[in-house]
């Protein structure tokens, strides 16, 4: 993977490519009026991350771009500003000044969500194994602007980890975390989301291990979530009961951990 900019390589672009650049330990090569996949081809790179002034975008080496994006996390947002219920946050359990761990954060909708739910008193930990992802997530939710002061802030407010979960949670002391959530997005892909399909070629499509699940439930304070399709099998594999709603082919799977 290299880093660039785009065709205006403005100094504050240049700067925020070459700190990226710098965290992530892969090269930054200047634009130079260059296209993407001469510099693609030039450096033999699977993928570049386009820093844009208002913005991030990656492009794989086939060619397929994508732009970071909240997605529906802005519609649920907008939405939860109005009062209305969010599932996930009810499955959950999630309130105000809790801690939350996001295992599999990907482009980050759900962690925008349990951001604003858990407000400036409380955190959320968005973890993303996959290198291209976690560049185009931390600098996505670091500058992305979506016209709205309060869903801006929450993005923000999100500490972004490049890490493995399964590592990370057996680092992390007993009870330290109210909610693990997982939502292993790319292990089977839905046919409607073709807008994220540029990302599977980078993204960890690996099954839940029972382990990370042993793991979660012993940081856990209240409650370990799972987002997985209605009729995935893997619910029942890894303990969890289903929590489902009607004309949606998404269903989440929740372990109570307070008894409450």
């Amino acid at each position: 993977m290299i880093i660039t900019t785009g065709d205006n390589e403005a100094s504050g672009t240049v700067s925020r490519a070459a700190a990226l650049s710098q965290e992530l330990g892969v090269p930054y090569v200047p634009r130079s009026r260059t296209s993407l996949s001469k510099l693609i081809s030039r450096h033999q790179a699977d993928a570049v991350l386009v820093i844009l002034e208002r913005g991030i975008r990656i492009v794989s080496a086939e060619g397929e771009p994508l732009e970071f994006h909240p997605s529906m996390s802005f519609v649920r947002a907008k939405r939860l500003m109005r009062g209305e219920p969010d599932h996930m946050l009810e499955v959950s359990r999630a309130k105000r000044g809790d801690s939350i761990i996001d295992c599999t954060s990907g482009l980050g909708s759900d962690s925008i969500i349990f951001s604003l739910a858990v407000g400036e008193e409380g955190s959320v930990t968005a973890l993303e194994s996959s290198l291209p992802i976690y560049g185009l997530l931390k600098e996505g939710l670091t500058t992305y602007q979506s016209g709205l002061k309060e869903f801006d802030k929450a993005m923000r407010h999100i500490e972004v980890k490049h890490a493995d979960h399964l590592q990370l949670l057996g680092k992390l002391p007993d009870k330290s975390m109210d909610i693990v959530y997982f939502d292993p997005m790319f292990r089977e892909p839905v046919k409607e989301s073709s807008s994220i399909s540029p990302l599977r070629t980078f993204a960890n499509g690996s099954p839940l291990d029972s382990r990370s699940i042993e793991e979660a439930c012993r940081v856990a304070r209240k409650t370990v979530v799972l987002k997985e399709k209605r009729d995935s099998g893997e619910f029942a594999r890894l303990g969890f009961t289903v929590h489902e709603r009607a004309h949606t082919k998404i269903a989440y799977g929740v372990i109570t951990l307070d008894n409450r």
